[in-house]
């Protein structure tokens, strides 16, 4: 997978790499899907969510630049397969998934895998995390149709997003955002296609 799938597509940062290679995937799909889970293809984790394909998770880890002193925030925790590979690169982790039951599917998970410093919350994604930012780095892995106000300003001076944004489920690209004296500076990476980002009050 990392050869044929990542390296060979561009991906060069040997820490993403080796997070890639160590992380096993296979612990984050459900238990039909296993025999897939290392195709270069997004699959479903129930409630109507996807695992990224592996690709996708390399190239926005590796645009993040994550030092292992940042403190990183995840947007869309899914089956946690994506904050594990972060844990990889730093234990400053944080992550929020709108639905309950995902979450604690994902917390139970990295838990059981000894990613023991990940913090997992049940809330709305829309609203970030407050109480731990300013954050050196934020990944979203669902699409929302403009930048979130709250994760602009939840992102640290000379933070970087890497975020997908677009209409459902089509014409979505995903940017790098880089703040500079307060400001996004973006650029467009490559067009994707993820879930939409859901908004709620659920936030506990």
């Amino acid at each position: 997978m990392v050869r044929e799938q990542i390296y060979d597509r561009g991906v060069r940062d040997e820490r993403v790499l080796k997070a890639m290679a160590t992380v096993p995937r296979h612990e984050f799909v459900p238990e039909d899907q296993r025999p897939q889970a290392y195709d270069d293809r997004p699959l479903p984790i129930g409630e109507g969510q996807t695992i990224s394909q592996p690709y996708i998770v390399a190239l926005m880890t590796e645009l993040v630049e994550l030092k292992p002193t940042d403190r990183v925030l995840e947007i869309g925790t899914g089956s946690g397969y994506q904050a594990a590979i972060l844990a990889e690169l730093t234990p400053y982790v944080y992550t929020v998934e709108i639905l309950p039951g995902l979450a604690k599917s994902a917390a139970d998970t990295l838990r059981r895998l000894g990613y023991d410093t990940v913090k997992v919350r049940t809330g709305d994604g829309y609203q970030g995390w407050a109480e731990h930012a300013p954050f050196d780095a934020i990944i979203v892995t669902c699409a929302p149709e403009d930048v979130p106000k709250a994760l602009a300003e939840q992102l640290a001076e000379g933070g970087r997003m890497v975020i997908p944004v677009g209409p459902q489920w089509t014409d979505q690209t995903l940017y790098l955002l880089r703040k500079h004296k307060g400001k996004l500076e973006e650029k467009a990476v490559v067009p994707v296609r993820f879930v939409p980002m859901v908004a709620g009050s659920s936030d506990r």
